[in-house]
């Protein structure tokens, strides 16, 4: 990385390693000149601002030195969070605070074409109701329930996900966004995909529990899967197929088919889907995870001995996975957060995993609720787009047109 480069002192900013120009000058070892060419880069590309330094950081009595800081408001961020029967769509700031939101049905077994073409029409309405332009706009960020391969953006064997296998998802939401502003410039908008789960954990790891260096959390909802956070970065693994827990085959329940197709999955037994299923079959009609956490909010019997069962269930894998990770924290978030199902987990996991590897364990309940899939979406499109490579080229982008 060229360390002189004005994407690596926003970055310096943005970290608050280093806030004003002399700061700047110490840390990188750049002339002064050299250090005010750049960032009058990122000024006019409207970036930056300065604003007046705290008298404490001028002890003998000068004037403080101006500080500089990111600039937050100076674009937008479009997310989308998607579930399995419901979508969530927002703008935010490039500082993650909400603008406007929107959300709604959307069942996602419609496939691509139909659920990115509706998400697009929302993000048309949401700009229209904050009044903005797509010139305001600097990416799309969305959050899928499945395995996604980061490279390409595309969704690779998602068991909840029928239709959408290897499907060019940035390219098609850039022309149905396209389609529905019907302004230059939008056809060629950024566009970022990545698992819900991993989002999540992002966005918690991010706003709760920053100074953790190695963060869990585990999504039960319609399926179960995990999200991890390490030093700060999203762990996906080889393919994007890292955390995919819901799928580890249970040797006591060998008879359950998952809709992945195989066999005894951990999901096919504890997830929402498989406990609605379980309600409806005993008599409480129940369509879908969301529906078994509307069971629990009114003490219904049978929802909470299912839960606390499942719990039990997931408790009992997640001591191996506890053992392998030794997080600090541990998230439990999704439709199936509660007493009745944090119980069980406690139960299981502290029964099989050895005492070290849980003795300093955070178990902890979502911090960020529904809105964590849209903080972690708009976190990643920033922390892309703003990174010294990309700033750097987009910088670069900006002076030739």
């Amino acid at each position: 990385m060229n360390q002189a480069s004005a994407g690596h002192l926003l970055r310096l900013i943005r970290s608050g390693q280093a806030t004003t120009r002399g700061e700047l000058q110490r840390v990188t070892g750049l002339s002064r000149s050299t250090v005010g060419h750049r960032l009058d880069q990122l000024f006019r590309a409207g970036w930056l601002r300065e604003t007046a330094g705290d008298p404490v950081d001028a002890p003998t009595g000068g004037r403080p030195s101006l500080r500089l800081e990111f600039d937050a408001s100076h674009a937008v961020v479009l997310c989308a969070d998607l579930e399995t029967r419901h979508a969530r769509v927002a703008v935010l700031d490039l500082g993650g605070t909400t603008l406007a939101e929107h959300s709604g049905a959307l069942l996602i077994n419609q496939g691509p074409d139909e659920v990115l073409d509706r998400l697009a029409q929302w993000f048309a309405l949401l700009l229209e109701k904050t009044g903005l332009g797509t010139d305001a706009v600097c990416g799309i960020g969305l959050s899928v329930p499945g395995p996604v391969d980061r490279a390409s953006g595309r969704v690779l064997q998602p068991p909840l996900m029928p239709g959408w296998d290897r499907y060019p998802v940035p390219e098609r939401m850039r022309q149905a966004f396209a389609a529905h502003v019907s302004e230059s410039g939008a056809d060629r908008m950024p566009v970022l995909v990545e698992n819900d789960a991993n989002l999540m954990a992002y966005a918690e790891q991010r706003r709760g529990f920053p100074d953790c260096a190695a963060f869990l959390l585990i999504k039960v909802s319609t399926g179960i899967g995990a999200g991890v956070v390490v030093d700060g970065e999203m762990y996906r693994g080889i393919d994007g197929a890292a955390g995919d827990i819901g799928h580890i085959r249970l040797s006591d329940h060998p008879y359950a088919l998952c809709r992945c197709g195989s066999y005894g999955c951990l999901a096919a037994v504890a997830s929402g889907r498989a406990l609605a299923e379980q309600l409806t079959a005993a008599g409480v009609p129940t369509a879908s995870g969301s529906g078994v956490r509307d069971q629990l909010a009114i003490g219904q019997p049978d929802a909470v001995r299912l839960a606390r069962e499942a719990g039990r269930l997931v408790g009992g894998v997640l001591a191996t996975v506890v053992t392998l990770l030794n997080p600090g924290v541990l998230m439990i978030a999704g439709d199936l957060t509660g007493p009745p199902f944090l119980t069980g987990v406690r139960e299981l996991l502290y029964q099989r995993a050895m005492p070290r590897t849980t003795a300093y364990l955070q178990v902890v309940t979502s911090r960020l609720g529904d809105r964590a899939g849209l903080a972690g979406a708009a976190a990643m499109v920033v922390e892309s787009l703003y990174a010294p490579e990309h700033a750097d080229r987009r910088l670069a982008d900006t002076a030739a047109s």
